[in-house]
């Protein structure tokens, strides 16, 4: 069950290790710091799901609940350091479909997700195409599968996972660190100069001119972005 998942957190720390999470399971992400933005990325990118923290700048998650139980019908799953009853119950009270409190596992953040989307009814079954799409790129985290220009590309797991990371956020500038995590588990002895041999390999693969770059791009002195324009 692919979805699209909105991410309300303002710790960027734990927004990032959700994100991630979500990629790896299949799913693709937006990720969002503060309760108003989180309203705006719902009504723009209509998700299947929105993880939200309670403890969120400028309207917190109690008010963003409100207003999405007022207007929607999109699953909620509460995330938050409150662990208090008066909480959790406020939470379920205003139409939250879970609650989990920090510190929390990963794994089983993932399987909550997927019980609420196989509750709801979201997720495969309303979004057909779970395909991330940017810059002439097709991204296929279901099948594993990369398309440049509707031509096939072949990727190793490594090059997979940092290509699906920058195709899903473009114009965000990634540091080698950041793009360094996405190949764990595929790449173990990789190091943040091993980003660089990755990002030469793919550009040898989805550029008309690998030396003279259009899609994947250094930004000096902090790492590399995906265009956000087709070339």
């Amino acid at each position: 069950m692919c979805a699209h998942v909105l991410v309300a957190e303002d710790d960027a720390m734990q927004a990032e290790l959700i994100r991630r999470s979500l990629l790896a399971e299949g799913h693709t992400a937006t990720v969002v710091h503060d309760g108003s933005a989180a309203l705006d990325a719902v009504r723009r990118d209509r998700p299947d799901l929105v993880v939200l923290d309670l403890m969120l700048p400028v309207i917190d998650g109690f008010g963003v609940c409100r207003v999405l139980r007022r207007d929607d019908d999109i699953p909620v799953l509460m995330l938050t350091a409150r662990a208090a009853e008066d909480d959790v119950l406020l939470g379920l009270e205003l139409g939250a479909d879970d609650y989990m409190t920090k510190p929390y596992s990963p794994r089983e953040l993932m399987a909550r997700i997927r019980t609420v989307l196989r509750r709801s009814g979201s997720g495969a079954g309303r979004r057909e195409d779970p395909v991330v799409r940017a810059a002439g790129l097709a991204v296929d985290p279901a099948r594993h599968e990369v398309r440049c220009d509707g031509e096939p590309v072949d990727c190793t797991p490594a090059e997979f996972q940092i290509l699906l990371a920058l195709v899903g956020e473009p114009e965000r500038v990634f540091s080698r660190r950041q793009l360094l995590q996405y190949t764990r588990g595929y790449d173990r002895a990789s190091t943040e100069r091993a980003v660089d041999v990755h990002i030469m390999n793919l550009r040898r693969k989805i550029e008309a001119d690998p030396r003279r770059p259009a899609r994947l791009l250094t930004v000096f002195g902090v790492g590399y972005k995906l265009s956000g324009t087709r070339p």
